[in-house]
């Protein structure tokens, strides 16, 4: 069994979550953590995000940072290179389940809207909104109908303040009423009184996404390092990987994790890990 020095300097691959992660709360990126990912990425270690993000809004990030290869985006939804825009993996949800949801959405007055790679659809009726769903960079576009944006739909969300109408409507996608749907029900950060249901297809999550990219890339699971802090981080902690977790993550989280930084996300802790893993490769650990 490999000791912790020898796990760091083992890494091939660091998949790192983003809001909550590896950006503070205003969005940026601190300084230090950017000149680590670089000095990691010259010793050949290979940067991937996996994000709830579009992967349109996760491409500012990647940029930034200067990333070349895979970004996980909406919660393993889909898997796309950046800068090529190669497609590893997209499941889009079927017709008759994005059909559905807009039936429901229109017999209970609930606030809906259609999430595809690099947009997030929206009509008149909906128009609060983007005020109401913050996706983080995302491109809102309103559209007269959704009817020409049922392809290409990754993720369905729908919004409301009447809980206990959304709860029935969720149970609606899942077995035996829907087949091949995931469902996430949470409410509102910034607003109490609002709550959010979003619907997938089966088989995406940040995890299942690692093993697609682990893959693709042909590396081994023990070979990756995972950062995270937040509820949709839990598949990628249920992993093999070396599992990070910043300081103000949930306690789900840091109960899962191998590593926790004494710093949070506001004062760059993901660089805290970074260094580690750069000290180990210099042999200095």
């Amino acid at each position: 069994m490999m000791n912790l020095k020898d796990e760091l300097r083992n890494i091939k691959l660091i998949v790192s979550d983003i809001d909550g992660t590896l950006v503070s709360d205003d969005g940026t990126i601190g300084t230090e953590t950017k000149k680590l990912i670089k000095q990691l990425s010259e010793l050949g270690v290979t940067f991937t995000l996996a994000t709830g993000r579009l992967h349109s809004a996760a491409e500012e990030i990647a940029k930034e940072i200067a990333l070349e290869g895979p970004i996980i985006s909406l919660d393993g939804s889909l898997i796309r290179t950046y800068p090529e825009d190669k497609i590893i993996y997209e499941n889009f949800i079927k017709h008759k389940y994005v059909n559905r949801a807009l039936k429901f959405a229109e017999e209970n007055l609930f606030n809906i809207v259609l999430c595809h790679a690099d947009k997030v659809y929206y009509t008149e009726q909906n128009t609060i909104i983007p005020e109401l769903l913050s996706k983080y960079g995302a491109i809102y576009e309103e559209v007269s109908s959704y009817n020409d944006y049922i392809n290409g739909t990754l993720e369905i969300v729908f919004t409301s303040d009447m809980k206990y109408a959304l709860k029935k409507v969720a149970e609606r996608f899942i077995f035996p009423y829907s087949l091949g749907c995931s469902i996430s029900f949470f409410r509102s950060q910034r607003r109490n009184n609002i709550f959010y249901l979003e619907v997938r297809k089966s088989g995406c999550s940040k995890g299942t996404a690692l093993k697609r990219v682990l893959k693709y890339l042909n590396i081994k699971t023990f070979e990756a390092a995972v950062l995270g802090d937040w509820y949709n981080d839990i598949s990628l902690f249920d992993t093999k990987a070396l599992k990070v977790a910043v300081a103000n993550a949930i306690p789900e989280i840091l109960k899962k994790a191998d590593i926790i930084t004494s710093r949070t996300n506001n004062e760059e802790g993901a660089s805290e890990f970074f260094e580690m893993i750069l000290r180990a490769k210099k042999g200095l650990l």
